[in-house]
């Protein structure tokens, strides 16, 4: 089965480049036949949504602001997100990443039954820096082996 791992967010902006951290990882740790895309990108919407298009099932990565300690991981169902809540899904220039998804199925785009979202709880994202914090960086590892689990767990289940 054809996958994507998208990890977003910007590598210049302090922790906000955390999903592409991960998604670098991820790649690292995948073997070549394993049928999984990566990519790392700075978009929402309906951008992000095309970037779905012809994926079964896809996997996104980023940062999230959430009341949890620095670094804690959460992983959801898109569906299972406001339409507002995670910063790469949606932007004020466009729509939330479920619509889009929505209005790209009611035009005949083939895209994912499936999108989970691994976030990781931070809260410095407008710094510029290429550096992750502390608690963030700690994250990374373990981030990485749940998207790896996730893409494990997908592969046991379509066998």
């Amino acid at each position: 089965m054809k996958t994507l791992v998208i990890g977003l967010g910007n590598p210049i902006l302090g922790d906000d480049g955390v999903g592409w951290r991960v998604a670098e990882e991820v790649k690292k740790q995948l073997s070549p036949d394993s049928h999984v895309d990566v990519e790392c990108l700075s978009l929402g919407g309906i951008s992000l949504m095309e970037h779905l298009i012809g994926y079964p099932f896809a996997v996104l990565i980023d940062a999230f602001a959430l009341d949890e300690p620095l670094g804690s991981i959460l992983i959801l169902k898109l569906e299972d997100l406001p339409n507002y809540s995670a910063f790469h899904t949606t932007s004020a220039h466009d729509t939330s990443l479920q619509n889009a998804i929505e209005m790209g199925r009611s035009l005949g785009a083939i895209l994912p039954d499936e999108v989970m979202v691994v976030g990781v709880a931070t809260k410095r994202v407008h710094d510029f820096s290429e550096d992750l914090s502390p608690p963030i960086a700690e994250a990374v590892p373990l981030a990485a082996k749940f998207v790896l689990d996730l893409l494990e767990q997908k592969m046991q289940v379509e066998k």
